[in-house]
C-alpha cells in the first residue's frame, strides 16, 4: 500500500503485525523518530513524512535522539569538548530539519509536536519504562542481544572497520535504552490511545517486543510500521 505525498514520491507502508496494521487503520496517532547524523531525514524527507501523515492521522509527533550523542563522539575518538561541540551541532542541524520540514508540510489545525527525547525525562511514564529497559538488559540475555546487534550495525558505519570498543558498545546501549520506550507505549507517554511508531528500517528488536508471551513487550495499543520512500515517475517520462 501507498499513501501519497508529494507529486513524485510515495510512501510505502509495512504495520508489522497484523495488530500493528489494525492500529494503523485507527489512525489515532504517529510517532516518526528521528536519527541525528542520518543522511535519510533531510528537511525535504521530513517534509514528505509529515505530509504524508498529516493526511492518515489524527496527531503526528516528531522525536529525535539528543541523549548520550556527545558520549558517543567520545568513545570514537573525539576530546570531551569536541565532543560536546560536536553533538550540539548535529543536534541543532537536525532539529533545524525537523522544524523546517514541519513549517512546509504541517496541516492546519492537525497537532504536529517536535521533541527533543530529553524532554521527556521526568516523564511518569518514560521514566518507568526506561528502567524497565535498563532492568531487562542487564537481566534478560535475549533482550540485551537484541540491544547489542542494533549497536553493532549502528557502530559498523561509525568505527570504519576499527574493533569497536567496551566503551563504544556501552554508549551506544544507553542510546537504545533512551528511544527504546517509545517502541514499548508511546500511547502512554504521550496520552493518546494507540500510536503507530515509524521508522524506515526494522530494528532487531522488533520481533522480540511484539512476540506472545513474557518479558519486555509492547503495549496493546502500540504498533510499529516500516515506511519507505518510494520514487514515482512523472508523467510523460519512459522508462
Amino acid at each position: 500500500m501507498t499513501a501519497t505525498t508529494e507529486a513524485t514520491t510515495t510512501f510505502t507502508f509495512q504495520p508489522f503485525t497484523r495488530s500493528c496494521r489494525f492500529i494503523w487503520d485507527e489512525g489515532d496517532h504517529v510517532l516518526i523518530g528521528v536519527s541525528p547524523g542520518n543522511s535519510y531525514f533531510s528537511a525535504d524527507r521530513i517534509a514528505g513524512l509529515v505530509r504524508w501523515a498529516s493526511a492518515r492521522f489524527d496527531r503526528v509527533d516528531l522525536v529525535y535522539a539528543d541523549r548520550h550523542v556527545d558520549r558517543m563522539f567520545a568513545t570514537l575518538g573525539y576530546d570531551d569538548e569536541h565532543a560536546r561541540r560536536r553533538a550540539a551541532k548535529e543536534l541543532k542541524a537536525v532539529r533545524r530539519r525537523i522544524v523546517r520540514g514541519v513549517e512546509e508540510a504541517a496541516r492546519p489545525g492537525l497537532p504536529v509536536g517536535v521533541h527533543a527525547l530529553s524532554e521527556f525525562e521526568g516523564n511518569p511514564v518514560y521514566d518507568l519504562l526506561h528502567r524497565r529497559v535498563r532492568h531487562f538488559l542487564a537481566t534478560d540475555r535475549e533482550f540485551r542481544t537484541g540491544c547489542e546487534e542494533m549497536a553493532a550495525a549502528f557502530l559498523a558505519g561509525k568505527a570504519y572497520g576499527a574493533p569497536v570498543s567496551p566503551a563504544q558498545t556501552a554508549a551506544c546501549l544507553d542510546y537504545i535504552a533512551a528511544e527504546l520506550p517509545f517502541f514499548l507505549d508511546t500511547p502512554g507517554i504521550l496520552q493518546v490511545p494507540s500510536s503507530v511508531s515509524s521508522y524506515h528500517a526494522l530494528i532487531p528488536l522488533t520481533e522480540l517486543l511484539y512476540a506472545k508471551g513474557g518479558g519486555l513487550r509492547a503495549s496493546r495499543n502500540q504498533a510499529y510500521a516500516i515506511v519507505r520512500p518510494q520514487a514515482v515517475r512523472p508523467e510523460g517520462v519512459a522508462a
